[in-house]
């Protein structure tokens, strides 16, 4: 893979950093700002809202700007949303430094996925897609649980301060490393804009897109709420939290690379074998998250189902909209964050009923099925791999 890929992998750690550390800071969060856990777990849908409505927006602004200048000004943006957030004591700033800093890196996402697929031939895209997203199962191993830590040592301002400063080498790098070219040049074909939109009216792209967001939604809506289960279900301490976290990304990790081999040529089997694993392990973690012997082991089987399962279905959102350059990045970031944003509401109705902190595990079971509902009489279409046909 080309050495700019893990640049911007080292750009997406930082991101994903900040995108998944709330789950283990939540309560940190609303006992400094004086608010509920639930309104504080409202910072992470307030972050993807801003994914899903910046992905598009900033695509189109960033169409035909240098893809250097403008994934380098995405992440200054970033980092400066993360410096106010960390001074700020207001509840209602602290929220709108999140959709700041979502539409900045919804921005840089959007581009980023665009000019990898630009780096590799048109049968590696799975594989490019990977690299990048190596950076947020990183972050869900390294990152996440050391904010996690960081932020139980000395507060989560400190967690949010240091995602700033980690923005800083991915810039630096980013402008040695990236080229300078305009997105748009470094796309064949060139469309217009409006032939791009006009792909998002193909069953095929919609279906994938979908599936995509359902599949994202039940791993955001359970690991938003993972602390509760880890503190008071399971009866850990707080630090066992960053150990969850480490075991959901470490499997998170595996699950991303194995699919990236899988998922250009071969995505049926990572489908057909991993979804019906997945709808079966959340309402297993469910009934077994009173017992830390087994909810451990499957926060790593759940996280490398979860992310083989997503990613897979994300390379084919690449796939279906090759015939839109310059946006097929923006739709696969807005169906990421469709996800991200449905699963930790869903995730919060079930707090209030008689599941308690089980809820959302349950919830993430019920998303994943839906999503199988959908695809099972649909597999070979999903599986269809490069083809551009459109469903009868």
């Amino acid at each position: 893979m080309p050495f700019p890929l893990y640049l911007l992998a080292m750009a997406v750690f930082a991101m994903g950093t900040s995108e998944f550390m709330l789950a283990g800071l939540l309560p940190d969060i609303a006992s400094g700002l004086g608010i509920t856990v639930g309104t504080a777990g409202m910072l992470t849908p307030a972050f993807a809202i801003g994914m899903i409505v910046g992905a598009p927006l900033m695509a189109v602004l960033a169409r035909n700007w240098p893809s250097r200048s403008s994934l380098f000004g995405f992440i200054l943006a970033f980092a400066a949303a993360h410096a106010v957030g960390a001074v700020t004591t207001s509840y209602p700033v602290l929220f709108a430094t999140r959709v700041v800093a979502a539409l900045a890196n919804a921005g840089f996402l959007a581009v980023a996925l665009t000019t990898a697929a630009t780096l590799v031939s048109p049968d590696k895209k799975g594989r490019a897609l990977a690299v990048l997203l190596s950076g947020t199962t990183v972050a869900t191993i390294i990152g996440v649980p050391g904010g996690s830590v960081l932020g139980t040592l000395l507060g989560w301002r400190a967690t949010f301060w240091a995602v700033a400063a980690l923005c800083l080498p991915a810039a630096l790098g980013i402008l040695k490393g990236v080229p300078a070219g305009r997105a748009k040049d470094e796309t064949t074909g060139g469309p217009a804009l409006r032939a791009e939109l006009a792909q998002l009216t193909r069953p095929r792209l919609i279906l994938v897109m979908v599936l995509g967001a359902l599949v994202n939604a039940a791993t955001f809506g359970s690991f938003t709420f993972l602390a509760p289960v880890v503190t008071d279900t399971a009866g850990l301490g707080e630090l066992w939290i960053s150990v969850a976290l480490v075991l959901f990304g470490a499997g998170s990790f595996v699950g991303v690379t194995v699919a990236g081999r899988l998922s250009d040529q071969r995505p049926a089997p990572v489908l057909a074998v991993g979804g019906p694993l997945l709808l079966t392990g959340w309402p297993a973690l469910a009934m077994l998250a009173d017992k830390p012997a087994a909810l451990l082991p499957l926060m790593f089987v759940q996280g490398a189902l979860s992310f083989a399962l997503g990613s897979t279905l994300i390379t084919r959102v690449l796939y279906e909209a090759a015939e839109a350059p310059t946006m097929a990045g923006s739709y696969a970031t807005a169906a990421l964050n469709v996800g991200a944003t449905v699963g930790p509401l869903v995730a919060a109705t079930t707090l209030g009923t008689t599941l308690g902190n089980l809820g959302p595990l349950w919830a993430s079971g019920l998303l994943v099925a839906v999503a199988l509902l959908i695809a099972f009489p649909l597999r070979n279409v999903i599986a269809a791999g490069q083809s551009t046909e459109v469903l009868p």
